[in-house]
């Protein structure tokens, strides 16, 4: 009984000193395969690893500004909302005959200085509208809608810049810059030269979305410069090694000539055929004369 037992217990033993070895073994291939990935050096015997060191080039990225929705430059408003005429009549009396004789006073307070900024908004629209309408009575097409949502935007936009904390409108104003796009981007696919006339008179500054988003990130952004770094001390390294052979390319057409002209003449002397042209020495002299007279009128003009 006893003898049985032991023999489990052994079995067991054997299995875990298995267990262990393989789990020892694994982690082991785990850790040379890491290092083959990530070289580590060692120093005093402490293991430091070469990878993810911050950079010592003079590289410094700043977060760039968010723009709000609701801002200019971000819905392409060129032109803020003009100051008007105050003693125009508001849109409802402005054909009103019995006000062309009236009291002064009476039309002062029929016009727009007395007028709630709604009124004055509508005033803004219709001057919109008209600019770009089709005809007399054109009120619901695409150029009309563009320029009455325009006049609500501008509008809206000033609102804001005294009430930043206004919610509700910040929302309201950028479904209406939203929309606005959409058929500006439509307008822009089927009719182009209306497009470019709306916005030059509307003075807008149309932004079509990116083909493809993607978020501002400090590391890709670090990356795009940091290659930009390398690219330009390639382009420079580049520069003063061409201002190197150029300042070296006399003295190199001077031994060509020397050698091109101990050659032919050794040809000659050995009676072989004779490879070297003649045309070859003297548009080599061409060349160096030509670089010489550069090279003069350079320090002159200098």
């Amino acid at each position: 009984m006893f003898a049985g037992y032991s023999y489990v217990w052994l079995m067991l033993l054997i299995s875990f000193t298995i267990e262990c070895g393989l789990f020892i073994m694994n982690t082991m291939k785990k850790a040379l395969q890491f290092s083959s990935r990530h070289p580590m050096l060692t120093f005093k015997n402490v293991i430091v690893r070469s990878y993810a060191f911050k950079s010592n080039l003079k590289i410094k990225w700043v977060r760039p500004e968010k723009i709000p929705c609701f801002k200019p430059e971000k819905s392409g408003d060129l032109d803020p909302m003009p100051e008007f005429d105050k003693s125009r009549y508001q849109l409802e009396y402005a054909n009103c005959k019995e006000l062309e004789n009236a009291d002064p006073l009476v039309k002062r307070l029929f016009s727009l200085e007395f007028a709630s900024r709604s009124k004055i908004t509508q005033a803004y629209k219709k001057d919109l509208v008209d600019s770009v309408k089709n005809h007399t009575f054109d009120e619901n097409s695409i150029e009309a809608r563009i320029a009455r949502w325009t006049g609500t935007i501008r509008a809206l936009q000033e609102v804001m810049e005294n009430h930043p904390r206004n919610r509700r409108l910040k929302v309201q104003l950028k479904e209406i810059i939203d929309k606005r796009k959409k058929y500006l981007k439509f307008l822009r696919t089927w009719d182009y030269k209306k497009f470019e006339w709306l916005i030059d008179n509307l003075n807008i500054i149309y932004k079509p979305p990116p083909p493809q988003f993607h978020w501002i990130t400090r590391k890709d952004s670090l990356r795009k410069l940091t290659q930009k770094y390398c690219d330009d001390k390639v382009n420079e390294k580049l520069s003063a090694y061409r201002l190197q052979l150029e300042a070296e390319q006399p003295a190199f057409l001077e031994e060509k000539i020397r050698t091109l002209e101990f050659l032919r003449q050794e040809q000659k002397d050995c009676g072989v055929e004779i490879t070297i042209k003649q045309e070859e020495i003297d548009e080599a002299k061409k060349s160096l004369d030509e670089l010489r007279k550069k090279n003069e009128k350079g320090k002159s003009s200098s």
